[in-house]
């Protein structure tokens, strides 16, 4: 892509700049410029877009300076714009430089050192000394002797001179210079770089655009930024609302901002801070050197039996690694800046003449039409919207907003509509009536003709109260081969009764739950619906009480398989007043029926507890007869009464034989009469 001389624009992202040789021989004969900052976009999200542009001539050096917290992100995203220069670069101090450079000097002015610490690590070093009689040696070191009594400690430097050693309280010293021009300079280095970082959390970044002749170049890159807010103020009084939206801004870094173009976005993009900045080294592992050294004596077992002559060694060697394979990078195409991002100067669509909106991808633009202009760390309120709206004042009485149905106040809201030509962000709202404050409200995010409620207040004047009953009726019942089916709907009503002491009319909006699979029956209409709750209104007169009755129907089945329902059950269907008379009557023979498996179960239980009873008896005589002895008289009538027992044993067996077979079909005749019972 070109612009409109037809030089192709190149884009260079931060992070592949390398700081080559030629890149900084090239910046140090390149000429200081100033890029203003003439673009920003400030995100919902938490970042902002910044774009700085200007006209330059030849080769162009340009600092930008960060605080250290948002270097990572400009490493991330800055992106360059140059239509003339093949070999842009980014240079800027490492994280560590400051320490690193001051401990690699002569004379180490790192960790704030005194005079008597500076000296004591330039010991070897030649100085003269002025006393106000020049010395000149070189030093031998730095001691601390006692003072007189109770005084402190007292520095001394020792000096190797031609005329012997001296000693030398640093208190007796005028002033004194190195004879080594290389500690002299590394000492005015030292303190041009602790004087240039007097602000540790700045960090300058310099852009070096390396060109011929006059073009213009664009810089931008995202950062973190204060959260842009916005608030609203609604006027109800009059024929007709009024809204009006103000945003708040923060210019948190460290520069100006002088007539830029600002636009405020709202949406939730993906953002992450990656750690760019440090220098980042590896841990390689320490293998041990190469070296023959002795060999240690070895021994070998005997070996038994050959290879073969198709077998060769190499079948038992390892087989090797496969080889890493780089990835080849790709390369990035290039692209116009202003198609990279959207182009705000034409939005349209804003209601207020401050402000001009569009969508921007999937977010929504805000941009102020006149250049802002604001000082570094310094915020700002600009207006946002200014419309006319859509919007009538209402009472609330809802039972979701924790309304538990005793005499309480409906909540004072306004029923509003967005219908200011463009999407709203959420925030507070602080409503005026009647001249005067009334509440706040809030909003969330406000699409375009879309209705809300907003509440502000408690309606004093109005007292709610709520109740309610349940009914019940049977829709009807249904017999399939003996399985009965009984549907019946339960009514649910409630009464909302409320008294107006005011001397004006309301209008009432009851939210109502909606019941879970039920059926509005009164009223036959509602205002609104949600997931989760209908909307109805009521004109509340002065003075007056008014009330509405909202009922719901919900069908519930009862299912019931006769076959496995005692006696007294299908007794209390067949008596129920909800099932009707051709289900009674069937249902009375279905008791004629199980009356009579019943009657024929309980007699068979009656034999079966006999034949047990006497089973019991006999084994107790036979005990008793192995006590007493088959010989004895006792034993004898042992005998006799076993035999008799035998005998009523056999006859109740064959009684229980009968009663089973009477069961089965009694049991047998219910089951078939039940299997026949189908009434629609």
């Amino acid at each position: 892509m070109k612009n409109e001389s037809g030089a192709r624009i190149r884009y260079v992202s931060a992070i592949t700049v390398l700081l080559l040789g030629a890149f900084w021989l090239s910046a140090q004969n390149a000429a200081v410029t100033d890029i203003p900052v003439t673009r920003i976009a400030l995100f919902s999200s938490g970042v902002g877009y910044f774009e700085h542009t200007s006209v330059i001539d030849g080769s162009v050096s340009a600092t930008l300076p960060f605080n250290v917290s948002a270097v990572n992100d400009v490493l991330k995203s800055l992106v360059i714009s140059d239509p003339s220069s093949t070999s842009p670069s980014v240079t800027y101090p490492s994280e560590d430089t400051l320490l690193k450079t001051l401990k690699s000097l002569k004379i180490d002015l790192s960790g704030n050192p005194g005079i008597a610490q500076i000296l004591d690590s330039l010991r070897g070093a030649e100085m003269q000394v002025f006393t106000p009689k020049a010395i000149v040696g070189r030093i031998i070191g730095v001691e601390q002797r006692p003072g007189a009594e109770n005084q402190p400690l007292s520095a001394f430097v020792s000096l190797s001179t031609k005329e012997g050693i001296k000693v030398i309280g640093l208190n007796e010293i005028d002033s004194f210079t190195f004879t080594d021009k290389k500690i002299a300079d590394d000492l005015n280095r030292a303190l041009d770089l602790i004087a240039s970082s007097k602000d540790a959390q700045t960090r300058k970044l310099q852009v070096n655009l390396n060109g011929k002749g006059s073009r213009s170049v664009t810089l931008g890159y995202v950062i973190a930024s204060p959260v842009w807010k916005v608030s609203y103020r609604l006027d109800l009084a009059g024929g007709k609302p009024f809204l009006q939206g103000w945003a708040i801004i923060d210019n948190t870094g460290d520069m100006d901002w002088n007539g830029v173009e600002l636009s405020l976005v709202t949406g939730r993009p993906v953002s992450f801070i990656q750690n760019l900045y440090p220098p980042l080294n590896l841990t390689r592992p320490v293998l041990p050197l190469s070296i023959a050294g002795i060999a240690e004596a070895q021994t070998f077992d005997s070996g038994y039996g050959r290879m073969d002559a198709e077998e060769s060694l190499s079948d038992y060697a390892p087989a090797p690694s496969p080889s890493m394979r780089a990835s080849a990078g790709s390369m990035a195409k290039e692209k116009n800046l202003s198609e990279m991002k959207q182009d705000f100067s034409t939005l349209t669509g804003g209601v207020l003449e401050t402000t001009r909106t569009s969508a921007a991808g999937d977010q929504f633009a805000f941009t102020v039409k006149k250049p802002v202009t604001l000082a570094r760390q310094q915020s700002a309120m600009i207006p946002l919207v200014e419309s006319e709206v859509k919007a009538r004042k209402i009472s609330v009485f809802s039972m979701e907003k924790g309304m538990t149905g005793k005499s309480e106040h409906p909540l004072l809201c306004a029923e509003l509509t967005n219908s200011t030509g463009m999407k709203l962000p959420a925030g507070p709202i602080t409503v005026f009536d009647g001249g005067t404050y009334a509440g706040d409200a809030l909003i969330e995010f406000y699409p375009e003709n879309e209705k809300r409620i907003i509440a502000f207040g408690e309606d004093l004047s109005v007292n709610g109260s709520v109740s309610g009953n349940t009914s019940k009726e049977t829709a009807s019942v249904v017999m399939t081969k003996g399985v009965m089916t009984i549907t019946r709907q339960y009514t649910y009503t409630k009464t909302y009764t409320f008294r107006n002491a005011s001397s004006q009319e309301r209008t009432m909006v009851i939210e109502h739950p909606i019941l879970s699979n039920s059926q509005l029956i009164l009223p036959v209409k509602y205002d609104e619906k949600t997931d989760t709750l209908y909307r109805f209104s009521l004109l509340l007169a002065a003075n007056a009480e008014a009330s509405l009755d909202i009922k719901e129907r919900s069908p519930v089945q009862e299912r019931v398989i006769l076959s496995q329902q005692k006696l007294d059950t299908i007794l209390y269907y067949s008596s129920s007043k909800d099932i009707p008379a051709k289900v009674k009557a069937v249902l009375e023979k279905a008791v004629e029926f199980k009356r009579k498996a019943d009657t024929a179960s309980a007699a068979l239980v009656l034999l079966e507890t006999k034949k047990t009873d006497k089973i019991n008896e006999q084994s107790r005589i036979r005990q008793n007869l192995q006590a007493a002895g088959n010989d004895t008289q006792q034993g004898k009538d042992y005998l006799k009464k076993l035999t008799v027992s035998d005998n009523e044993i056999d006859a109740l067996s064959a009684q229980i034989d009968t009663a089973r077979k009477a069961v089965q079909d009694a049991q047998g005749s219910y089951d078939a009469y039940l299997s026949t019972l189908t009434l629609e």
